[in-house]
């Protein structure tokens, strides 16, 4: 028994998305589901956030002035590597971190499992190694060696 109140009331602009049940969870909801009160109390703000897309996952990855490629590169030229990278492994590492469902998070540990072996055994290398070009293929052959369920928990 409820009705709409007030001025211009009206329940006709109510609608209730079925494809996104998050954005209506409450502090209640997650009592029920077992979280503890006192953590919940910590909680003063519960909000939804939707999944990144690819773009913006590709920014992250490359644009900001502490963009993860930008990082791998200094680590690389520390040790007098100059490090290279196709674009087309940007969209790989995005496509991957899509796939397995890693966020923004997850584009370290991909970036990680593919230039950990390079980060290693190239400086031990000497002289011989001043420059690391990265292509589809070698990102495509170290990120197979990877245990996924690791990569999942990242």
């Amino acid at each position: 028994n409820s009705h709409a109140m007030g001025f211009k009331a009206s329940k006709e602009g109510e609608v209730f998305d079925k494809s996104n049940y998050l954005q209506y969870i409450s502090p209640a909801d997650l009592k029920a589901f077992g979280l503890i009160p006192e953590l919940i109390g910590r909680l003063p703000i519960v909000c939804h956030l939707d999944p990144l897309d690819k773009v913006t996952l590709r920014s992250i990855l490359t644009e900001p002035k502490n963009a993860l490629i930008k990082q791998y590169e200094k680590i690389f030229h520390l040790e007098g590597i100059n490090l290279t990278i196709d674009k087309n492994v940007f969209d790989f590492v995005v496509d991957k971190a899509m796939e397995f469902k890693l966020g923004a998070r997850g584009l370290r540990s991909i970036c990680e499992a593919i230039l950990l072996d390079a980060m290693y055994e190239l400086p031990s290398q000497g002289k011989a190694a001043k420059e690391f070009h990265l292509t589809l293929i070698y990102a495509k052959e170290k990120f197979s060696k990877v245990n996924i369920n690791r990569m999942k928990v990242a």
